[in-house]
């Protein structure tokens, strides 16, 4: 298994950080404020499956475009809060690292904004292990098309079918497999109920990993 991908790429919010639920409850507390009520089934549908927007949900409710955009700053400024008031790193993710580390050029692809992305990892040491970071802004669309893992390995000069993916989204299996990459789901209790027919493997956790790669 480990002759047959020249490297790997992480998704991070779920994969490596338990960052999920906590933008769920920035978003559920600001669309509230407009009388737009989010439960997990259907932020889990919109945003986790489909790759859309649920603040799409307010605009077909009348809200205003500059209002929506007032709006996910509001967002974007509770989650902050959030992060800083602790980061959970899910478990087996840094013993799995440490392991992987130096078998394969590795690198993170999130659809994160790079500040909440920077905010995070001040509090965890993952960073170290990867090669490079992609974040919101380094490519032109969002998981689910293929652009973000494109740029990854335009970047490390690899075909694509040389590089494999981890990920927790259906959104994110699609978007790796478009760009014409395996990819190892890892789905979580909030991305579970997504459609991982196209992976490679579905794992329990990123503590399997290593023995799957046959590399224990």
């Amino acid at each position: 298994m480990k002759d047959d991908f020249d490297a790997i790429f992480f998704d991070n919010d779920g994969i490596l950080v338990d960052t999920e639920p906590l933008f769920l409850q920035a978003t559920q507390e600001i669309l509230a404020t407009v009388d737009v009520l989010i439960s997990a089934e259907i932020y889990r549908e919109i945003s986790m499956g489909q790759g859309k927007s649920v603040f799409d949900l307010a605009s077909a409710r009348g809200v205003s475009d500059a209002e929506i955009l007032r709006l996910r700053g509001l967002r974007g400024e509770r989650y902050s809060e959030l992060i800083d008031a602790g980061v959970r790193v899910l478990g087996g993710v840094s013993t799995t690292l440490a392991r992987l580390h130096g078998e394969w050029p590795m690198a993170i692809v999130t659809s994160s904004d790079r500040g909440h992305f920077d905010r995070i990892h001040r509090q965890t040491d993952l960073v170290r292990f990867f090669d490079f970071v992609l974040a919101e802004g380094d490519y032109r669309h969002h998981k689910p098309h293929p652009d973000p893992y494109l740029t990854a390995a335009a970047r490390t000069g690899l075909s694509p079918a040389r590089c494999l993916v981890i990920e927790d989204t259906e959104r994110g299996v699609r978007s790796a497999t478009a760009a014409g990459m395996a990819c190892i789901a890892i789905p979580n209790e909030l991305s579970g109920a997504g459609d991982f027919e196209p992976a490679l493997a579905i794992l329990d956790s990123m503590q399997d990993l290593p023995a799957f790669l046959r590399l224990v």
